[in-house]
């Protein structure tokens, strides 16, 4: 059934309307972006340019990196031009791929996680057997599949939301197009485009949350069998920054899309989407180099090289 939307444009009501906040919050915005660009493609720079680290986990986390770099330049470009000039209309079909490529990087980030997971349960668990485990074609594999997946789940749920009609309201009460927060303004019937979203969106978490606390399980009963303290300390520690990455993602994420869009509270929920669509993507590469040695070392060794360059050319 053809929706009949008399709706051309949205006007994302963004963050706050008080003009003193208006500044500072995008100071603010611009730091966050900035560091997030920065972290993420240095980090996938760094893989790409150290031998050292062209392993199945920073192949992950190089992915992971884009990822994250791709679902905050879909939001945060935008909250910052609304912060900066006020200019807070989007149109239809603008709202509909800001919402198409939020949910597409989203969800690869979901099965990303999962892949991560299972690859630190075969180095953990299966030593012995890792490179025959993790091969070039398995880890290509499963980073394929996470885009084909985040293709389909933004393709369902992004097709279903703007089949609906949108004649009355054209507020958003968000500062991007999240899929509730647009959901919420359609005049037709959205009790089964509410429930396919729950649905859709719970199979997508669940199914990867299942890997990672399966994988993790074995892991942690692995490691508690190790008689060496060291062994102990070096298992634990390859997986506390997915860990870390893995609840800051998933603990939002669930707050955010696994209840009906009619029991939403907007500014809640602006407060939850700051934190997965703008800080989360920030955070990632500092919590995979803070805690990780073999990053600083082949942060280290780019530096030095940059210097070395520097010094050789003057």
């Amino acid at each position: 059934m053809r929706n009949s939307t008399d709706v051309t444009q949205f006007i994302l009501l963004g963050l706050t309307n008080d003009p003193e906040l208006q500044v500072p919050l995008f100071v603010i915005f611009t730091l966050i972006y900035l560091i997030t660009l920065l972290g993420n493609l240095g980090m996938i720079v760094l893989i790409l340019s150290d031998s050292r680290l062209h392993t199945p986990m920073y192949f992950f986390l190089s992915h992971l990196s884009l990822v994250d770099f791709g679902y905050s330049s879909a939001v945060t470009p935008k909250v910052m031009a609304g912060l900066f000039i006020g200019d807070k209309v989007i149109s239809y079909n603008a709202c509909a791929a800001q919402m198409f490529l939020f949910a597409v990087f989203a969800t690869v980030e979901n099965y990303l996680l999962a892949s991560m997971a299972y690859d630190r349960y075969a180095a953990v668990c299966k030593p012995l057997h890792y490179a025959t485990t993790m091969t070039t074609g398995v880890c290509a594999r499963l980073v394929i599949g996470s885009y084909i997946c985040g293709f389909l789940n933004a393709s369902i749920n992004v097709g279903d939301t703007f089949s609906l009609s949108f004649c009355e309201s054209n507020l958003v009460h968000h500062f991007f197009c999240d899929i509730p927060a647009v959901m919420v303004l359609s005049c037709s019937d959205r009790h089964v485009s509410e429930l396919v979203l729950v649905y859709v969106v719970s199979f997508n978490i669940f199914f990867a949350l299942v890997v990672i606390l399966i994988s993790y399980i074995f892991i942690f009963i692995t490691i508690l069998k190790m008689p060496s303290p060291a062994g102990f300390q070096k298992a634990l520690s390859t997986c506390a920054s997915h860990l870390t990455a893995v609840s800051i993602f998933y603990g939002t994420v669930i707050f955010m899309y696994l209840q009906p869009s009619s029991s939403h509270s907007m500014d809640t929920d602006k407060m939850a989407s700051v934190f997965y669509a703008v800080v989360i993507p920030m955070l990632n590469p500092m919590v995979y180099s803070l805690r990780n040695k073999e990053v600083k070392n082949a942060f280290k060794k780019t530096v030095g090289k940059a210097m070395s360059s520097i010094e050789f050319t003057y």
